[in-house]
Parts: structure tokens; sequence; C-alpha cells
């Protein structure tokens, strides 16, 4: 008889198991599509990689520069006990795309900037998640991140369960792809950690082969200098090397998702708040080239991909009307050539023009060159002239 209870009897569940089981139950009226926990033990492997790839050259300058901050989870009051790491899944398709035609020429933004802005996507669910913890532990310490925090996202999730990191450096859950949005929340509560997951990219590498630039300069490494997602958002010139293989894109970069497999037939439209704007989201090249701030901000901004300004989205609208090789853009581009005060619109108009080519575009990279002063723009009206005057005397 003892020895038939002994075999049945199993230990109770702590208090934290209990409110993990409630957490992940009630994630989906949250708002959240996934939710992992793990220890906040420091990411001692991850330090290393970080110092290595920073010796490379490959950050993109955007990172916390402080490494033991990326790697050491820490409360501003308390023992940090546990990462609870969250995702949430967005579109990766667009209902009825409005069609690029010549005359009409269109830009894309990255998927993760289609919908509301992830970053007050993932804020208010974390707080949502917040008040759930709080009614039931009022004195826990919670601090939550959001892309701005200093640990590496990807690498809590990946402790967290919420998927693998994959060879085009995102991470891919089982289930959603890698068509998520990440976030987490450190805290003084020891919740039982998830088991990560163990699954793989195995031997594709068809995000490496498909990346524009070869910025996926190896399985899981990224060239931040090289990457497209990362040269749409600096402000400055771009090499004219890197501009004929940003096509139409006016901010981020999704070729490494499409062409993974884990993606296959994955489309979330459960967050009506991240439906994407067809006309917000595939725009008309020449309208924005005349966008004022305040005209940006109502049409971009309530898109991430507002959060460097107008300049940048406005120089890669002339890069792609340039990568279009329209010529009824030759105009406007000839107005920006001449007239925009910001040198790396001229300059990018003047590679645009070179690449379109035409007399049009000959005449008004010649008169450029009589008025500017600016010895960057001057080098790529040089080049656009020598290209241009190569293709008349043709």
């Amino acid at each position: 008889m003892n020895n038939m209870k002994s075999a049945s009897y199993s230990p109770p569940s702590s208090r934290w198991e209990e409110l993990k089981k409630e957490m992940k139950e009630a994630a989906p009226s949250l708002g959240i599509d996934e939710i992992g926990f793990a220890t906040a033990e420091p990411f001692l492997f991850l330090k290393d990689l970080l110092q290595e790839h920073r010796d490379k050259g490959y950050d993109s300058g955007f990172e916390e520069p402080d490494l033991d901050k990326r790697t050491i989870p820490a409360l501003r009051e308390g023992q940090p006990k546990s990462i609870i790491a969250i995702a949430v899944a967005y579109p990766s398709k667009m209902d009825k795309p409005p069609k690029s035609e010549p005359g009409e020429r269109r830009g894309i933004l990255a998927r993760s900037a289609w919908g509301r802005d992830y970053h007050l996507v993932l804020r208010e669910a974390l707080e949502r998640l917040e008040a759930f913890i709080r009614q039931r532990v009022p004195d826990a310490v919670l601090e939550s991140m959001v892309d701005t925090g200093v640990l590496v996202d990807r690498a809590v999730a990946q402790r967290a369960g919420i998927g693998f990191s994959g060879k085009n450096c995102s991470i891919i859950s089982l289930k959603w792809g890698s068509w998520i949005y990440l976030g987490e929340m450190v805290t003084d509560i020891p919740f039982p950690p998830d088991t990560p997951v163990t699954e793989g990219c195995g031997t594709c590498t068809k995000c490496i082969d498909a990346c524009p630039t070869g910025a996926l300069v190896g399985p899981g490494e990224l060239n931040a200098q090289a990457c497209v997602s990362y040269l749409t958002q600096t402000k400055g010139f771009l090499d004219e090397t890197y501009m004929s293989k940003i096509g139409n894109r006016l901010y981020g970069c999704d070729t490494c998702q499409i062409v993974c497999p884990h993606n296959r037939g994955k489309n979330w439209d459960h967050h009506p708040g991240l439906l994407p704007d067809p006309e917000q989201a595939k725009p008309l090249l020449l309208p924005i080239l005349d966008l004022s701030n305040r005209e940006f901000k109502e049409k971009f901004g309530s898109s991430a991909a507002a959060w460097r300004g107008k300049k940048p989205i406005q120089r890669n609208a002339v890069i792609a009307l340039g990568n279009f090789k329209d010529a009824s853009a030759v105009p406007k581009l000839t107005e920006v050539l001449i007239g925009d005060p910001r040198p790396e619109l001229r300059g990018a108009a003047a590679w645009s023009l070179g690449v379109i080519g035409g007399e049009a575009a000959l005449a008004a990279v010649e008169l450029a060159l009589e008025s500017e002063r600016d010895d960057e723009v001057v080098r790529r009206l040089n080049r656009a002239r020598g290209k241009l005057a190569g293709h008349a005397e043709a």
C-alpha cells in the first residue's frame, strides 16, 4: 500500500511555477504571442563574441558600448533572479499591395515597420504583463526592456526558449518563424526557466547566399556596416557600391527572412494595430521628396521607420528612383541636385542621374558642377558626368 502511494506521489508545484503557468495562459489576452522564462545568469559566452565582433568593425554604432551591461542582467533595486522574454508576431504579407509602375514608382518599408511602431506595441504588452504580475506579487521588482534596453534581445529569447538563433541573426520560433518582435523583463522573482530550443538551421545557407551586400559574413555573423537594413538608417553619404544594392528599400531589409524556409507560409494578421497601411508601407517615391517635417510625421510618424527622421528616407527615395532607371524621375532628381540644401541628397541625386542616363541627366549634372561647392558631391558629379558622357558618345 505504501509503495502504491509513493509511486503516485508528485511534489506540489511551487508558487512561482503556478504563476508562470498563469502567465503563459494569460499571454494572448495581454497581446503577447509567446512568453518564455530564463535564468538571470550572465551571458558569459556572449561577451567574447561581442568583443570579437567589435574588433572586426562589424558594430553598427547603435549598440550599448558597455559590454558588461549587454551581458550581465541587472536591476536598479534588488538582485535579478530571472528574465521573462516575450514575442509578438507581425505580418509578412500585404493585402492588395499597390503596384509600382513607370512614372509612379514605389519604395518599400521593412515588414517590422509596416504597422504601428513596435516599440509602443511591446512596451504596452509588457506594461499589461507587469500589471498582471503585480496583482499577484505586489512587491515584485520588474524592469522592462524594448529594443533600447541594454541586454541582447536574441540571447535572452534563445535562453528563454522563444526560438533558436538562425544563421540570419534572427530568432526563429518553430511556431511563428522570425516574424516576431522581442522584448524582455528582468525580475527578482525566481521563475523556473524554460528549455532552450535545440533545433537549428542545419546545412541551409539560403539567407547567407541571398544577402544583397554579403553582410552575413558567416552563420550568425553580421557585418552591420554592410547590412542594407543599417545602411538605410544612416544619415550620411552612402558608398556607391551599396547604393545599387539597396533597390527600392526605404527602411530596413527583409531578404534574409523572406528566403528562410522556417518562414514559408507564415503570415500573422491577428494584431490589428500591426496591419500595414499599403500607402505608408509601399509609398510613392516622388511625393516623399516634397514632404515637410510635419507632413513626414503625419505619414510615417506612427511607424518605427520614423525614428531617424525624414533625411535617410528621402535620400533612399532618391537612390530608389535611380535603381528603377525611370527617365520620368529626371526632372525631380534635377530639382534635388540643384536646389536641395543637404549634400547627402545632392550626392544621391548625382548618382541616380548617372544611372538613369540620357541627355537631360547629363545637362543637369553639368549645370550642378558649375555651382556645387561640397567636395564629396563634386566627386560624385564628376563620376556621373564621366558615365553619362561615355553613354552620350556611344
